[in-house]
């Protein structure tokens, strides 16, 4: 209770902390860099919902926040034990990291995908941000989202959204996305992974939810003294009454219409509108809130029912994933409150396949143990409004986080979770429950018709987070068999299901696989193997896919091998 009474003194004491004592009369430095200790996970979420948090450990019960004067002031009047720390947070600039691009090389660079592949790609003006419709035009962006999928293979599609940078210093995101983005378009033809996913999928990415708020961040990291701005959080909203110009802004994070600031049991964000987690004036008051929204209303059906404990049917179609930075977490639905989703089985279960790719946990955002809640998020928008599983990935150890760690780390892993959310965006209730097939080889890949291949998979059913102390793990089931078919997966028609024998059993989560692929009567030309696992519970995975070419004229002084899978990934370098 009287932790409890000393969040509420804080409140207090933050409005009326800039009355009472300014920055110039302190000497002290505008903001700075704190460890607080908290008591529990509510009072987590009190701090979060006020204060710019960065970290929360909640073996330790402590959090990292960047506070002003006035908050710190606050804090120490409500009795939170304080510790000044470094400020190491990175005040560098995206020149000086050039694994990052800036919001206009990323709108240049994408747009290209579409003009150099047009018949995989679309550039899709959805909006424009606060700034732009302000001025008429003048200044601020449009809102774009690049559309990949084969436009020759009509829909309708499963369809994956990816979003980034609606927090504007988070640099990682967008570049996480727009690489996704050239990979797929990269390996259309060449990778049977990106070429299936591409073929029987349509990928909508935003690379860049937050352009105005993000090239604030951009422009004021340039000065090599530190400056407020490098921080940038929100979007560039003037008109809510913050006199701060370096605190201004909408969180677009909690100002989403879905259950805004109604967060149960605790403050998820904030109604003051210098506060970094300010929800703005009303539900989706923002434009890029009002135009995300509206694109995802087009994308997704409403698959669930209005009561807030309806679940979505079990073949909800549609996956969205979130990009922030940082914390290693894999985090779902509900963010607003601690009861569990109508969906939870199924979205702790892809969420943990996803946490198995990045090596971060997965939890419920505000959940024990689980950083804080928030409310007015987007992932719990295309939820709760549409029945989307939707993520939100926190990536990363920083907001700045070096190139080195990026390219070698934090990249190669997301990229992997978001190539297996696309790959089960047709049912992603259902699929993540099934193994894996990690790799599929054909021998020969190049036949003349008629000939006998020989085709070998390894699967795995244990690629999952099996066990966390705080959060619990999936159960793995024993495999109990895999199929193929031939030039489309069975989920879109592919067939006949033509069985795989195992080298020695189906008896345990991980097998190899075999089966002797007859072509006679094939066309000449390129074809596709699509194969799945399912284990002794009956749950079948997603589709590996595997090239396999039939032509005339070849003499072949040596056996070609086709792979594909997380095999062919790592010997190419991803």
């Amino acid at each position: 209770m009287a932790r409890w009474l000393g969040a509420v003194l804080f409140g207090c004491l933050l409005v009326l902390g800039s009355a009472r004592l300014t920055y110039a009369q302190q000497q002290e430095p505008a903001a700075m860099v704190v460890e607080i200790t908290f008591a529990d996970q509510a009072d987590a979420t009190r701090l979060a919902g006020r204060l710019d948090v960065w970290e929360v450990n909640h073996r330790t019960h402590k959090l990292v926040a960047y506070v002003t004067f006035d908050e710190l002031q606050g804090l120490e009047s409500a009795g939170y034990a304080l510790r000044r720390l470094p400020d190491a947070s990175g005040a560098a600039s995206v020149p000086n990291f050039a694994c990052y691009r800036t919001v206009e090389e990323t709108y240049h660079d994408l747009q290209q995908l579409a003009v150099a592949a047009p018949e995989l790609a679309q550039w899709v003006d959805i909006g424009d941000t606060w700034q732009k419709v302000q001025t008429g035009g003048a200044e601020g962006y449009d809102l774009n989202v690049l559309v990949l999928t084969n436009q020759a293979l009509p829909g309708p599609k499963p369809r994956l959204f990816v979003m980034a940078a609606i927090h504007a210093r988070e640099l990682a995101t967008a570049e996480i996305a727009s690489r996704f983005a050239e990979w797929l378009v990269a390996g259309y033809g060449k990778d049977p992974e990106a070429t299936w996913l591409l073929d029987y999928n349509e990928i909508h990415i935003l690379a860049q939810a937050n352009p105005d708020g993000r090239k604030r961040a951009e422009l004021d990291a340039v000065n090599p003294v530190r400056n407020p701005n490098s921080l940038w959080r929100k979007n560039v909203n003037s008109s809510d009454g913050c006199s701060d110009s370096t605190r201004l802004g909408v969180d677009l994070n909690r100002n989403s219409s879905f259950q805004w600031g109604a967060c149960e049991g605790a403050y998820c964000s904030s109604g003051y509108a210098c506060d970094l987690t300010y929800r703005g004036s009303g539900p989706a008051s923002e434009d890029e809130t009002q135009a995300i929204e509206a694109y995802l209303r087009s994308l997704f059906p409403d698959r669930r029912g209005p009561g807030l404990d309806d679940a979505a049917p079990p073949d909800t179609q549609g996956v969205l994933i979130s990009l922030h930075s940082y914390s290693e977490l894999v985090l779902f639905p509900w963010g607003w409150r601690m009861t569990r989703a109508p969906n939870d089985s199924g979205l702790r279960t892809l969420g943990r396949k996803l946490g198995y790719f990045t090596g971060y946990s997965a939890c419920q955002s505000g959940e024990r143990n689980c950083i804080y809640q928030t409310d007015g998020s987007t992932d719990d928008f295309a939820y709760g409004e549409l029945g989307v599983a939707a993520y939100t990935f926190e990536v990363g150890t920083a907001f700045f986080q070096s190139c080195g760690s990026f390219e070698s780390a934090v990249l190669p892993h997301t990229l992997h979770a978001l190539t297996y959310a696309a790959k089960v965006a047709a049912l992603p209730y259902q699929l993540p429950a099934g193994p894996d097939v990690v790799t599929a080889t054909v021998q020969p890949a190049l036949v003349a018709p008629g000939a006998l291949v020989s085709l070998t998979v390894h699967l795995d059913a244990a690629r999952t987070i099996i066990y966390d102390p705080f959060f619990g793990g999936e159960t793995v089931q024993p495999i109990a068999g895999a199929t193929y078919t031939v030039d489309a997966p069975a989920i879109n028609g592919g067939g006949p299901a033509l069985p795989l024998s195992a080298v020695d059993a189906f008896d345990s989560a991980a097998e190899d696989a075999v089966a002797t692929i007859d072509t006679s009567g094939w066309s000449i030309g390129r074809h596709t193997i699509f194969v799945q696992a399912s284990d002794q519970a009956g749950s079948q995975g997603p589709p590996t896919a595997v090239f396999l070419d039939v032509g005339t004229g070849y003499v072949l002084y040596f056996p070609i091998y086709a792979t594909s899978g997380d095999a062919a990934a790592a010997e190419a370098g991803q």
